[in-house]
């Protein structure tokens, strides 16, 4: 669907901060207030615009600790449909959070999250490698997030100077 410069802006205002009031965006984006709602709502209802994420630290939440792993996963395409099929069914589980196809060693790339490490090597072991079609997988655990959806995480030492000390 190509869209208007107005439309655009006002995507990129919401994808940056999609909190902000109808009377900001519309200022932001120099249109009125009533073009930014039935813009919202045309580009919601063509799936342009598909949910409004809130992005949590969930390492400093006590008690709400998870694991995530980052899984390459080797697929044999089926005929005329590719890798689509086992895609599909790979997203359909619960513990999936994000799934690519990728260009390199491997075809896709699963995102999994689960409460412990046993948890994610369970759904390997029964669940993706017992899909028809999957050849191989290589499992990497995520030790900690730095930077999330273009978010830096800061690692509670925000008060410390990081600057190198220059003297002449």
């Amino acid at each position: 669907m190509l869209l208007s410069s107005v439309e655009l802006e006002i995507l990129k205002i919401i994808e940056e901060n999609h909190k902000l009031p109808i009377e900001s965006i519309a200022l932001m984006a120099m249109c009125s207030e009533d073009t930014v709602k039935k813009t919202i709502e045309k580009l919601e209802d063509e799936k342009i615009i598909i949910s409004y994420p809130t992005l949590i630290n969930w390492s400093k939440v006590e008690g709400q600790d998870s694991v995530i792993a980052m899984i390459d996963v080797k697929v044999t395409p089926k005929r005329d449909v590719g890798f689509n099929e086992v895609a599909e069914r790979i997203s359909r589980f619960p513990e999936v959070s994000s799934l690519y196809l990728m260009s390199g060693a491997y075809d896709l790339s699963v995102t999994v999250e689960g409460k412990n490490m046993n948890q994610i090597a369970s759904f390997v072991s029964e669940k993706l490698s017992t899909i028809e079609n999957v050849v191989s997988t290589t499992t990497h655990f995520m030790l900690k997030k730095f930077k999330h959806d273009g978010v830096i995480f800061n690692s509670g030492n925000d008060d410390k100077d990081r600057r190198m000390v220059v003297t002449p």
